[in-house]
C-alpha cells in the first residue's frame, strides 16, 4: 500500500457532517493558495474545486483521487483532457456507460448513462499529493455524494486507487482493516448514516488501480485488467436489476 493510503489509515475522520459540494470552497489553505498560483500562470484554466460529472441518478459512482493539473483542473470536468481519461472514458463507452469515447474537451457532447464520476479530493493538490487533513476536509463532500447516490438507488462504488478506497470507507464510517484495498476486490458495505433503506441494503465497493499514465505505462494496470473490473460491475448490475424485477422492487 502506498504512502498516501497509509496516511488515511493512521488518521481518524473529524466526524464533520456531510455537506453538499461547493465550487467556491477554500477551506484548505494550501490547496486554495495553489489554485490561485495555477490560475495566475494559466488564466484560461478552470482552477477551482471540480464538481462531479455524469448521470444525476447513477447506479455506478466512480471515485478518483484528485484533479490533474492539465486535465480536470484545466477543463473543469473529471478525467477530461489528461491521459487517465483516455482509458477511463474508452472503457465506460465499451461497457455502455458513455455515449462515446470523448475525453479531451468539455465541449465533446459526452454523456454518461447510469454512471457518475467524482474525486476524493475536489481541488488540484501540489504534486498530485493531497495531505491527510485535506482528504478529511473534502470527505464531507464525498459523504454527501455517496449518501445521495445510495438514496437514489445507486449501488456500485468504484474506487480508483487506495486513497479513493480509504476515502469511501471514511465517508461511510467503516474501518479500513475490515476492507483492504486490492485490485479487483469486491467489498459488501453498510454505511453508518443515511436512511434505513441505505443501512439495510448497503453498497458494493469495487477496487481498481488508478488509470494513471504511470500505472498503465509500467503495466501495473493493463487495459485488460481495467476492463475485467468493469465487466464484473456490469454483470452485477444486470443481475441486481433482474432480481429487482422478479421481486417487484
Amino acid at each position: 500500500m502506498n504512502q498516501e493510503a497509509r496516511i488515511l489509515l493512521q488518521k481518524t475522520p473529524d466526524n464533520s457532517p456531510p455537506v453538499e459540494f461547493s465550487a467556491d470552497c477554500r477551506r484548505c489553505p494550501r490547496l486554495a493558495g495553489f489554485l490561485d498560483e495555477v490560475k495566475a500562470r494559466h488564466p484560461d484554466y478552470y482552477a477551482r474545486p471540480v464538481p462531479a460529472f455524469g448521470d444525476p441518478r447513477p447506479r455506478l459512482l466512480i471515485i478518483g483521487l484528485a484533479p490533474g493539473i492539465h486535465g480536470a483542473n484545466r477543463t473543469g470536468r473529471p478525467f477530461t483532457g489528461d491521459f487517465a481519461g483516455i482509458l477511463l472514458y474508452g472503457t465506460l463507452f465499451k461497457f455502455g456507460f458513455a455515449n462515446h469515447e470523448g475525453s479531451a474537451s468539455i465541449n465533446d457532447n459526452l454523456e454518461l448513462m447510469q454512471c457518475r464520476i467524482t474525486n476524493a479530493v475536489k481541488c488540484l493538490p501540489p504534486e498530485n499529493k493531497p495531505e491527510a487533513s485535506e482528504i478529511r476536509q473534502c470527505n464531507r463532500y464525498l459523504a454527501h455524494e455517496i449518501s445521495a447516490f445510495a438514496e437514489a438507488g445507486g449501488s456500485a462504488l468504484l474506487a480508483l486507487g487506495a486513497v479513493a478506497h480509504q476515502a469511501v470507507l471514511m465517508a461511510l464510517g467503516l474501518k479500513p482493516k475490515s476492507h483492504a484495498f486490492r485490485h479487483g476486490a469486491v467489498h459488501a458495505l453498510a454505511g453508518n448514516f443515511g436512511s434505513d433503506d441505505l443501512k439495510r441494503n448497503g453498497l458494493t465497493l469495487y477496487d481498481s488501480y488508478h488509470c494513471s499514465r504511470y500505472n498503465t505505462q509500467t503495466h501495473r494496470l493493463t487495459t485488460e485488467m481495467f476492463e475485467e473490473v468493469f465487466a464484473k460491475i456490469r454483470s452485477d448490475l444486470v443481475s441486481q436489476r433482474t432480481s429487482q424485477r422478479k421481486t417487484g422492487d
